[in-house]
Order: C-alpha cells, then structure tokens, then sequence
C-alpha cells in the first residue's frame, strides 16, 4: 500500500511538470543567450525592482545599489547566478536530462528555503527577469511562451523545496 500511495505523489508530481520540447527549449535558449552576458546589469536591475531581494544578501544588505554595482563581490554573485540559469536552461529539451534538471533546482531551492527566500521573492525575481528578458531579446509569442513554461518548471520545483518537498 506504501508503495502505491509512494507511486501516486510521484505521478502528482510528475504532473506538474510540462517539460519544453528540444523546439521550444531551443528558442528559450537562444532568447537567453542575447542577454546572459549582461550579469551585472541583471541583478541590479533585479536588486533595483526589489530591494527586498538586495536584502537578503548580507554582504549587499542596506549598502546603496549604485556603489556595489562594480564591485567584485557584485560580479562574482551575479555571474553565480547567471551560470545557474545558464546550466538549466542548456538541459532543457532533453527528457534524459530531467533528473539532473531536478536535482540542481532541488539543491537550489533547499539553500534557499535554509536562508528564509519566500515565494514572494522568487515572483518578484521572475517578474523582474522575464521584462529584462522580454526588453533585451526576441522574448515574445511561442517564445515568451515557451520561456514561461520553462520557468513555471523550474519554480514548481523550488517551491515544493520552500515547502519541504524536493521533487524526485
């Protein structure tokens, strides 16, 4: 019966799950290619939307956006972030690539859900992104399509993790 009840979560879970097309991750990844060179510039304009988000990283904490932006701390962050993004969106498309999808994100979001990073957060993180996207690249119908399915995934993982539930 344990068995059972165990195959069904993963069958729910596994329903939440709308993996892109090689197609759609395809252009996804091209319209994240035009912009991924541009760290720095994403995440000011991330901590300048929220500076709630800028808060949460001590070493930036309550310090004047514009005064950290060139520093190296800023660049070494930003280029984490960045590359993280970078190295999901290059899995996409691949259904045997999955697992690994599933276990950088549930990493991802079991560091964050350790440091306090809300749902919120993670909404306002996206929102921010995707304009940045949308005014630097050819984010827009089946690609803007695509792209929000491909974050809808990816955030469908991390906030099972904010839950306590890493997707398997």
């Amino acid at each position: 019966m344990k068995f059972l009840i165990v195959l069904a979560l993963i069958a729910a879970v596994s329903a939440d799950l709308k993996p892109l097309s090689k197609e759609q991750a395809d252009e996804v990844r091209h319209a994240w290619d035009k912009v991924k060179s541009n760290e720095v510039e994403i995440l000011y304009e991330i901590f300048k939307a929220h500076p709630d988000i800028q808060n949460k990283f001590p070493q930036f904490a309550g310090k004047n956006l514009d005064s950290i932006k060139n520093n190296s701390d800023f660049g070494t962050h930003a280029t984490r972030i960045v590359s993280f993004i970078t190295e999901i969106m290059s899995l996409g498309g691949k259904p045997d690539l999955l697992p690994a999808i599933k276990t950088r994100v549930n990493e991802m979001g079991q560091n964050h859900r350790n440091r306090g990073v809300t749902k919120e957060q993670f909404n306002e993180f996206r929102s921010t992104l995707t304009d940045y996207v949308k005014h630097h690249s050819s984010l827009d119908g089946d690609t803007e399509h695509a792209w929000n399915q491909a974050i809808d995934n990816v955030f469908f993982i991390i906030f099972s993790n904010l839950d306590g539930h890493p997707v398997v």
